[in-house]
């Protein structure tokens, strides 16, 4: 492994995405790893720190309850809890006790979750649950961070002491400030306190008319401050008294550091672990912001970028409300070396910054704004000759550090090496530049990097169209409106709408027209021929378009009248039976009244309901045997439909019924359940493709019947 180049670092900007990583994290040992944080070649790592980064953005999108990453680093703590006799600040304890608890809230949340979660459940597999620590410290100190007054029996009986002299030194002031107050001798303020001791604020022309300690005076002299000689003696008593609770403090926390320092391994293991997270979760929190995901990741050398963005550009146009338009991009062996020619500000190096910054990034652990059907691979080294770099320190022209630069790639460039090439061979005359960029170009093509390349030279696109494993694309331009659309198009080369530009920028058409003169009519001729072969593929894109939109909404529009029809069917069929059932009970209620009417209530005759009740139960017998009837037909029904199940394998000396043993390619066989017919195309054991007119499809061997 071996540190990623530091130009390619900042000509790509990757510094910014560093600075807004740090305005992330909680900790100070977080937010140094990701000032340091740089692109590696070490690809299992990487991988694994992707893997981590998007576990926690799984969590965070599913609105999980995770717990609020709120502490504070625990080194100081570590430091001092193996020394014998030591004593933790209060603070400490409040780290401590807090770093706990967010940890047991964490072990708690990935518990179950290994599966789902198993490399940032990894993160706790040297750390446990337990409350002894927050325990030991919540006897000692209350919610405010205060020592309890029930820490020991001793502290509770010197603070009871403590209580009752204060009040009693109260009680006496308060009495000698109510006495002088009716003889004129108090300052304004009447009382201050010196030394954590109340005193009175005597004026100073009465203060031999005070009985106390004078202990001190006003700037001015004009006031003295006494201390009333009936509270000295319980003043010393309160000193005493809070030396002995200062004592007894140090050994309550003395005895409380040596508790907690028993913890001290898994001490270690919360600042390890809530510095981890905080790491993962700044990495996290950027990926949200910028709409980040984890491409696939392919063992082969291949980056295929859909919806790719730019994420300073995008961030900065969402800044100023614009739209940044997403870019596709396809490299892999057999389109490695991409050069994209086009229109000057028409977003070339956009693209080309793009490609670099994400490859940056995602050897860096960070996931990339792109689509999630993206793949991308790893790259030993990415190297970029981006933009102007003189050097006046080295007394180096443009061109000359480019060569530097150039000479350098020569030497290192492989097959896992990704080139990013601004402005290719520019800097020196346009014929003998281009001339060597088409060798450079060539040297590196035949070392198997892959690169992307912008350039104006005709002889570098031309040699990408000749060379098997190179490709073309371009920036798009509308010719109508003379504006470049900031889109970029695979698969031939662009022009760099030289005369295009100049008019946007006011140039007169005089001018131009004379300049036109000036070329070479074929250099003219293939300008104009690639900006017509663009208007015309945009166009082409444009009717492609359209129609794809058509055919989805004509396919949205068969499949809503299809579902509306099988709703309609539905309902029609539910209406139907609904009625026929009606009429049903319709008939039988009538035939009911009409046994009603003929029901004689009162007759001196004995039977004369008796021919009336035998045809009631004769008709009655007729309609149950109707319904036990079509009972016993849908049952029958049921039987028929059900699917058939599989026949166990006939010995030789039983004949198949249905002569399925003659089965074969081209025998003519009908299918047992609707008689339909068909020709076999092809055997696979039990499964025989059969041709049904023009469908075409596979059914198993039982459920086929041999014709001829």
């Amino acid at each position: 492994m071996h540190k990623f180049d530091d130009q390619t670092i900042n000509d790509l900007e990757f510094p910014t995405i560093r600075e807004w990583l740090m305005g992330y994290v909680i900790s100070a040992t977080a937010k140094k790893r990701l000032e340091e944080l740089s692109p590696s070649n070490n690809f299992p790592t990487i991988e694994i720190e992707l893997r981590k980064v998007n576990e926690l953005l799984s969590i965070r999108e599913k609105g999980e309850a995770f717990p609020a990453l709120d502490f504070e680093e625990l080194q100081n703590e570590i430091r001092l809890l193996p020394i014998q006799n030591s004593v933790l600040q209060l603070e400490g304890y409040t780290r401590i006790a807090r770093a706990s608890n967010l940890v047991n809230s964490l072990l708690y949340f990935f518990d179950k979750r290994e599966k789902e979660h198993p490399l940032l459940n990894e993160l706790f597999k040297q750390a446990y649950y337990t409350t002894e620590i927050i325990e030991a410290i919540e006897k000692v100190f209350d919610l405010a961070g205060n020592i309890k007054d029930d820490a020991s029996k001793l502290l509770h009986q010197i603070r009871q002491k403590i209580k009752t002299i204060r009040s009693q030194i109260n009680r006496n002031f308060d009495k000698e400030i109510r006495k002088l107050n009716n003889e004129n001798v108090l300052g304004d303020t009447r009382e201050a306190f010196v030394n954590d001791r109340r005193v009175l604020t005597v004026l100073s022309t009465h203060k031999r008319k005070i009985s106390g300690s004078v202990v001190g005076s006003s700037k001015t002299g004009s006031l003295t401050f006494i201390e009333p000689q009936i509270n000295i003696g319980l003043n010393n008593e309160l000193e005493l008294l809070l030396d002995d609770e200062r004592k007894e403090i140090f050994r309550i926390l003395q005895a409380l550091t040596k508790e907690v320092a028993v913890f001290l391994p898994l001490i270690r293991e919360y600042q390890s672990i809530l510095t981890e997270i905080d790491f993962i979760n700044a990495k996290t929190k950027l990926a949200i912001e910028l709409n980040c995901i984890l491409p696939g990741i392919e063992n082969e050398t291949r980056i295929e970028l859909i919806d790719a963005m730019h994420p300073i550009l995008w961030k900065n146009n969402k800044s100023q409300g614009k739209k940044t338009l997403a870019q596709h991009v396809l490299m892999d062996k057999k389109s490695r070396m991409l050069v994209i020619s086009g229109p000057n500000a028409g977003g070339k190096s956009i693209t080309l910054k793009t490609i670099g910054l994400l490859q940056l990034m995602l050897q860096s652990g960070l996931l990339v704004p792109v689509n999630p059907n993206s793949k991308m691979s790893f790259f030993n080294q990415i190297l970029t000759d981006i933009g102007d770099n003189q050097s006046i320190e080295n007394e180096l022209s443009t061109y000359s550090y480019r060569l530097q630069r150039m000479n350098h790639f020569l030497q290192v460039s492989n097959k896992r090496t990704l080139l990013l090439l601004d402005e290719f061979g520019t800097g020196s005359d346009p014929d003998l530049g281009g001339a060597l960029a088409e060798v450079f170009f060539e040297e590196l093509y035949n070392r198997k990097s892959f690169g992307v390349i912008t350039t104006h030279y005709a002889n570098i696109k031309l040699k990408a169209d000749q060379l098997q494993n190179a490709v073309n694309g371009c920036m798009l331009f509308n010719t109508e409106t003379l504006a470049p659309l900031y889109k970029f198009s695979m698969g031939q080369p662009g022009s760099s709408f030289t005369f295009e530009v100049a008019q946007i920028n006011g140039i007169p058409l005089s001018l131009i027209e004379e300049a036109k003169l000036r070329l070479d009519d074929r250099k003219v001729n293939m300008d104009r021929l690639l900006s017509e072969l663009q208007k015309e593929k945009t166009y082409l894109e444009k009717l492609n378009k359209e129609h794809i939109d058509a055919q989805r909404l004509a396919n949205e529009a068969r499949e809503d009248f299809l579902h509306k029809k099988r709703h309609l069917d539905e309902k029609l069929k539910n209406q139907h039976e609904t009625a026929e059932r009606n009429n049903k009970y319709v008939i039988a209620g009538k035939k009911m009244l009409s046994f009603i009417d003929q029901f004689v209530v009162k007759s001196r005759k004995k039977d004369v309901n008796s021919p009336l009740l035998e045809e009631v139960k004769k008709h009655l017998t007729v309609e149950k045997t109707k319904i036990e009837e079509a009972k016993r037909i849908e049952k029958l029904k049921a039987q028929v439909n059900q699917k058939p199940s599989k026949k166990p394998k006939a010995n030789n000396s039983e004949k198949d019924p249905y002569e399925r043993h003659k089965i074969a390619i081209g025998s003519s066989v009908k299918l047992i359940s609707t008689k339909q017919s068909g020709t076999v195309e092809a055997m696979d054991g039990e499964n025989i493709t059969v041709t049904f007119g023009f469908l075409r499809m596979k059914v198993e061997k039982d459920k086929l019947m041999w014709v001829k």
